[in-house]
C-alpha cells in the first residue's frame, strides 16, 4: 500500500489499477454516515493517510460535485479515480462505490417484503421510522445552519416550504424558481447570494502527493473535443438504447420503461443531495405511480439510513418494491421483477452523474484555482432546506399519526424520535448508533407489548 508517512516530504508511489479498484471496492462497503461521512472518510484515506491526492485539488473537486445535481459523494470518487486512471478509473469508482449497497438493499428489500409482517421486523422498523424523521429534521437543520446565511436566502426557503408544503408544487419547478431569484438578485443585490467554496477543517500539511498541488493535470484530464463527443455518444446511447428495448417489450407506459424516464429526471433535479430530491420521487412513486405505499416509502428510507453507499440508492428500494408490487412477469417472479426495477432505477439514477464528470472534469482541471459557486446554485441550495422541512414534517405526520389525525398519537415513537434528535444534536452522536438504539428500543416495545 502506498500509505507513507503523512508527514514524509516524498511522493508516495504510484497506484496501480488494480490496488485503486480494491480501495473502491471497500469503500462500498463501509460508506456509511451519509455524505458527509463518505466525503470524511475519503479525505482520511485519500488525503492524510495514503496520499494519492491533495488536500487543494481534493476540495477543488469537491466543490465541482457539490454544484452538480446528484450525489456529491459518488461523484467525488468518480472524479478521483477519473484523474488517477482516465475513464475506466472513473467507472471503476463510481459503481464499485454503488453496488455493494444495492446488492445488500435488494437483499434487504426482499426480506422486508417476504418478512415484513413478523413482529421481529416489525418492531425494529417501528424503532427505526422515528430515528429517520430525526436524522431528516437534523440534517435540515444542519444544512440551513450553513446554507441560510441572510434573511434572503432565509425567505427564499420559507417560500419553497410553502410552495410545496401548501400548494403541492413540483420538486424540479421549486429548483427552476430558486435558480431564477438566484439569477435576478445576483444583479439587485450580489452580495446577498455570495457563496464561498468549500472549507477545508484544516490546513494540516500531510506530505506530498501523488497529485499534488503542482502535479500537471495528465493528457486525459485535458479537453479534447473527440473524447468530449464520444463520451456524451456513449452515455446517451446506453441510457437511450435501454429505455428503447424497454419501450419496445412493455411499451412506453410500462412500468420499467416509466421507471427509466421518471428516474433520469430524479437524477437530474438532486440538487441538495438525497433529502432533497425524496419529495419528487414520493410524489411519482406514490402519489403518480402508486409503484409503492407512504408507509412503504419510509420504511425504504430507513433501509437506506443503515446500509453503506449514498442515501439516494433509496431508489434502487422503490425500484424493487415497484417491480415486485405490480407482478411485472407475473406472481411466480416477483423477485426477478423487483431485481429488473432495482436495477433500472439505479442505472438511470447515475448514469448522469459519470456523464457529468467525465465530460465537465476537464474544465474544472482547467479553471482550478477559479471554480465559484453562481447565485442561481446558492438560491437553489436555500429553496433545498424548506423542501427539507417539508420532508421533516411528511414523516413526522405518517409516523406520529399512522392512522391519521383521527387516530391514536403514537407517544413512544414521539419518544424514541426525540430521543435520536437530542442524541444528533447535543451529543454529536453518530447515524448508525442511534438507528441502532432506536431499532433495539422498538423490538423491545414490540416484544413487551
Amino acid at each position: 500500500m502506498s500509505s507513507g508517512n503523512p508527514s514524509g516530504a516524498e511522493s508516495p508511489e504510484p497506484v496501480r489499477f488494480r490496488e485503486a479498484i480494491l480501495y473502491w471496492l471497500k469503500l462500498g462497503f463501509i460508506s456509511f454516515g451519509g455524505p458527509a461521512g463518505q466525503i470524511s472518510m475519503m479525505h482520511q484515506e485519500l488525503v492524510e493517510k495514503r496520499r494519492w491526492i491533495s488536500e487543494q485539488r481534493f476540495l477543488h473537486a469537491l466543490n465541482y460535485t457539490m454544484v452538480l445535481p446528484g450525489p456529491e459523494a459518488q461523484q467525488l470518487a468518480t472524479y478521483i479515480g477519473w484523474l488517477m486512471h482516465g475513464v475506466w478509473g472513473g467507472v471503476a469508482a463510481g459503481v464499485l462505490f454503488v453496488l455493494p449497497s444495492l446488492f445488500i438493499l435488494i437483499t434487504l428489500t426482499w426480506v422486508y417484503l417476504s418478512f415484513g409482517d413478523v413482529d421481529m421486523v416489525a418492531g425494529v422498523l417501528y424503532g427505526i421510522k422515528p430515528a429517520v424523521t430525526a436524522i431528516v429534521v437534523f440534517a435540515a437543520y444542519r444544512i440551513g445552519s450553513r446554507a441560510l446565511t441572510n434573511n434572503v436566502l432565509k425567505s427564499i426557503a420559507l417560500l419553497a416550504f410553502i410552495a410545496i408544503f401548501v400548494f403541492d408544487v413540483s420538486f424540479p419547478y421549486i429548483v427552476l424558481i430558486a435558480a431564477l431569484m438566484g439569477y435576478g438578485g445576483s444583479r439587485l443585490a450580489p452580495e446577498k447570494f455570495k457563496a464561498g467554496a468549500h472549507q477545508s477543517g484544516s490546513s494540516t500539511s500531510y506530505g506530498k502527493a501523488l497529485i499534488d498541488d503542482d502535479t500537471s493535470v495528465p493528457e486525459h484530464a485535458r479537453f479534447n473535443g473527440f473524447r468530449f463527443i464520444l463520451y456524451l455518444v456513449v452515455g446517451l446511447l446506453l441510457g437511450l438504447t435501454v429505455l428503447l428495448v424497454l419501450s419496445m417489450a412493455y411499451g412506453w407506459q410500462g412500468t420499467l420503461t416509466q421507471m427509466g424516464w421518471f428516474f433520469t429526471k430524479a437524477a437530474l433535479v438532486t440538487f441538495g443531495g438525497a433529502y432533497a430530491v425524496l419529495p419528487y420521487v414520493y410524489q411519482g412513486a406514490v402519489e403518480q405511480y402508486a409503484w409503492l405505499t407512504s408507509i412503504q416509502m419510509i420504511d425504504g428510507l430507513a433501509l437506506g439510513e443503515t446500509t453503506p453507499g449514498p442515501l439516494i440508492m433509496i431508489v434502487a428500494f422503490v425500484g424493487f418494491v415497484g417491480g415486485w408490487t405490480k407482478e411485472l412477469f407475473g406472481p411466480d417472479m416477483v423477485f426477478i421483477a423487483g431485481v429488473a426495477g432495482a436495477s433500472i432505477a439505479t442505472l438511470y439514477t447515475f448514469l448522469p452523474s459519470f456523464l457529468f464528470i467525465l465530460l465537465g472534469g476537464p474544465f474544472v482541471e482547467a479553471s482550478r484555482g477559479d471554480l465559484k459557486f453562481t447565485a442561481p446554485l446558492t438560491a437553489i441550495t436555500a429553496a433545498v432546506v424548506g423542501v427539507i422541512i417539508n420532508l421533516a414534517c411528511f414523516f413526522a405526520y405518517h409516523v406520529l399519526w399512522p392512522q391519521g389525525y383521527s387516530g391514536e398519537f403514537e407517544w413512544v415513537s414521539a419518544a424514541i424520535g426525540v430521543f435520536a434528535f437530542t442524541a444528533l444534536f447535543k451529543y454529536k452522536a453518530g447515524i448508525i448508533p442511534v438507528i441502532f438504539s432506536c431499532a433495539t428500543a422498538g423490538w423491545l416495545y414490540f416484544l413487551i407489548t
